[in-house]
């Protein structure tokens, strides 16, 4: 089994995390070409308030449109990544796996790795005893027609950037009526405090989602590196 490099974050504001990624990203590809050795890698965060939607997002999904949007008291972010519009931010738990697919499970196949993201965040949920699953025709994780989870990535050179965001308490809920969420409009959004009653701490949450990622895309993490917790941001 391939290791993993797992990367605590804690809160941090959008823009320092993307640019962390990419960095990260590209030294992953040159690994790959023969350069210095990089790890796989997995970025947990909690980010400050922020929308961030996909190049191919509809304007009517923005709401009243950025600049509206950023007066709530967001950041605003157009990325390279797939999918719609969507908000991250405090008690919300958002994964970046930036790996190379090739030493993944699922291999060198973007639609078994998007499955897989998603069965990481259903397998996460039945920790807790709630049962989610997926939506035909819809990417996701649901429970009932409310979205637990939302996935959207970008592969370069088969090495991913982006991942997926996981709502944990009911903070970010209310951020999600100014958009069209993923660009669904006949759905909801939920957390595992809806779900629960009540939150489970944040760090539990991390170590389960990194667990599950392991076990599904066949990855192990060291004592060492999954205890790092760098953070050269400040939120």
């Amino acid at each position: 089994m391939e290791e993993l490099t797992v990367i605590r974050l804690g809160r941090s504001r959008y823009g320092p995390i993307w640019d962390l990624q990419k960095r990260f990203q590209a030294e992953r590809m040159a690994s790959l070409e023969g350069g210095e050795a990089s790890p796989d890698r997995l970025l947990l965060v909690q980010h400050e308030p922020v929308f961030t939607w996909g190049r191919r997002a509809k304007p009517e999904h923005l709401g009243p449109g950025p600049d509206a949007l950023a007066r709530l008291g967001a950041e605003v972010f157009e990325v390279e990544r797939g999918g719609d519009v969507t908000f991250h931010g405090p008690g919300q738990l958002v994964a970046y796996p930036v790996i190379y697919l090739g030493a993944a499970r699922c291999g060198r196949d973007l639609h078994r790795y998007m499955r897989a993201l998603e069965q990481v965040c259903i397998a996460v949920c039945d920790t807790y005893g709630v049962k989610a699953g997926r939506e035909p025709g819809l990417t996701g994780v649901w429970v009932g027609r409310r979205k637990i989870a939302a996935l959207g990535t970008r592969v370069s050179r088969w090495v991913t950037l982006h991942g997926l965001s996981f709502n944990v308490t009911d903070q970010p809920l209310e951020w999600f009526a100014h958009i069209t969420p993923c660009g669904i409009k006949d759905r909801g959004v939920t957390s595992l405090q809806s779900e629960l009653g009540q939150a489970p701490p944040m760090e539990e949450v991390e170590a389960r989602l990194t667990q599950a990622f392991c076990d599904e895309l066949g990855f192990v993490t060291s004592r060492s590196r999954a205890g790092a917790a760098t953070n050269p941001f400040s939120p």
